[in-house]
């Protein structure tokens, strides 16, 4: 690493990655407790709330990495995290001259036989599956497609769904509720959301109004790409009223009752259980 690179680190806790920037020298703490935490290196965070569903599935190979540390210099990466920190947004590798001076080069799979990133040399399957599952869902179903996946999976788990048609919905996708009629308690007014990007507060507050308006007991916000802080911190006084179901919310509901799921989702998303041994860490 030298001063003024960028890091980025994907997060355990949440579907998310921080960006920053390297701003000094190696540093030992001899006094450090962690073993894991004594070599520092100190970093300006420039941001750390990127969702996971913003970065394209080659880069996101490239950070699917077992690896502590490791360089990711393939498919124009530095150019595009520098925008991902800056904006947002994965651009995809540019079609002319990488940050190397050599023309981007493909993910494996592609028929390349180029050395690999260091970050590719032993990756995290389980991160990586869940990436390519996060990548197909969102593919196949944008748009108010979302809205009929949701609805199979609240359907799955006992609600009846009444769903709106495309177009404006005034912050209401879909209405449920239990019972034969889909009347009993808790009924719900569900608002999908399925751009890649944040969502902030205005969608909130309009799930709000809709939940009054309808006379719901509770909201869902189906928001792919996840909600802004200060969406987040509005909605912690209203823990017991609205979730937020953002992409691994979704995906896990969905593994959870796929076979259950109607015949056009499973042929549209074909999935398979596979079990494989846990590594013993050290």
């Amino acid at each position: 690493m030298n001063i003024g690179d960028l890091v980025v680190m994907p997060l355990k806790s949440s579907p998310h990655v921080a960006i920053g920037r390297v701003t000094g020298n190696y540093t030992y703490l001899a006094d450090e407790e962690g073993r894991d935490r004594r070599h520092v290196r100190p970093v300006q965070w420039l941001t750390v709330d990127v969702p996971r569903t913003v970065v394209k599935q080659d880069l996101l190979h490239s950070l699917g990495a077992f690896s502590t540390v490791c360089e990711i210099s393939r498919n124009d990466a530095a150019w595009r995290l520098q925008r991902l920190a800056e904006d947002g947004t994965d651009p995809g590798a540019r079609t002319a001259v990488s940050n190397t001076g050599k023309a981007p080069r493909p993910v494996p799979g592609d028929g390349d036989d180029e050395v690999l990133d260091s970050s590719q040399l032993d990756i995290d399957i389980e991160r990586y599956a869940m990436d390519r599952i996060t990548s197909r869902t969102i593919e196949v179903f944008a748009g108010h497609r979302l809205t009929d996946l949701v609805a199979a999976i609240l359907e799955a788990e006992g609600m009846r769904c009444e769903v709106s048609p495309p177009g404006p919905d005034h912050g209401v996708d879909i209405v449920a509720g239990t019972g034969v009629l889909g009347l009993g308690a808790p009924r719900l007014v569900v608002q999908v959301k399925s751009e890649a990007t944040a969502v902030g507060l205005p969608v909130v507050q309009q799930l709000l109004g809709a939940m009054t308006a309808q006379g719901a007991d509770q909201g869902l916000l189906v928001a792919w790409g996840g909600i802004t802080r200060q969406a987040r911190q509005h909605l912690a006084s209203q823990r017991f009223a609205i979730r937020i179901w953002e992409a691994g919310d979704v995906l896990d509901r969905l593994f959870r009752h796929y076979r259950g799921l109607p015949a056009d989702i499973q042929a549209d998303l074909p999935l398979k259980q596979v079990w494989t041994l846990v590594e013993e860490a050290g």
